[in-house]
């Protein structure tokens, strides 16, 4: 764990990201560190919680509420690949596709998918994340 990055908050969280194949833990510990780094550095977000949603991480912004979920995971199509998902009736996938076409690969409107040999976008990623961490701010 990285000096930006926070303890995990409950045993059940460590636990999951311990269960996640060796292939992709390091790139889906990376994407939670983006994800406190992104909150950290764009305004209106306030604290990340960071929860298990179907035995999931997921990072929610309960103070501000100004974000949709994110969760991060496994996806069920055959793969030995990671995704991050997003909440499927949410614009959030239409507007990565708008912005990075070709940085990801997209699942619906539900997912990016990423492969473990994959070297993650991060300035496009966090981009990404931070639409998704202020998707109600723009909305109301």
């Amino acid at each position: 764990m990285s000096a930006t990055e926070p303890p995990f908050p409950s045993p059940a969280i460590a636990a999951a990201f311990a269960a996640f194949p060796d292939a992709v833990r390091p790139q889906l510990l990376r994407v939670r560190e983006l994800i406190f780094e992104t909150a950290r550095r764009t305004a209106g977000i306030g604290r990340i919680e960071e929860t298990l949603k179907w035995g999931q991480p997921a990072y929610l912004t309960p103070e501000t509420r100004s974000g949709s979920t994110i969760r991060l995971g496994i996806p069920k199509s055959p793969s030995d690949g990671w995704a991050l998902f997003v909440h499927c009736q949410t614009s959030l996938i239409r507007q990565f596709r708008e912005h990075y076409p070709d940085r990801f690969t997209f699942e619906g409107n539900r997912a990016l998918l990423f492969r473990p040999d994959e070297v993650i976008p991060e300035d496009a990623l966090s981009h990404c994340l931070a639409l998704a961490l202020t998707y109600h701010q723009k909305r109301s």
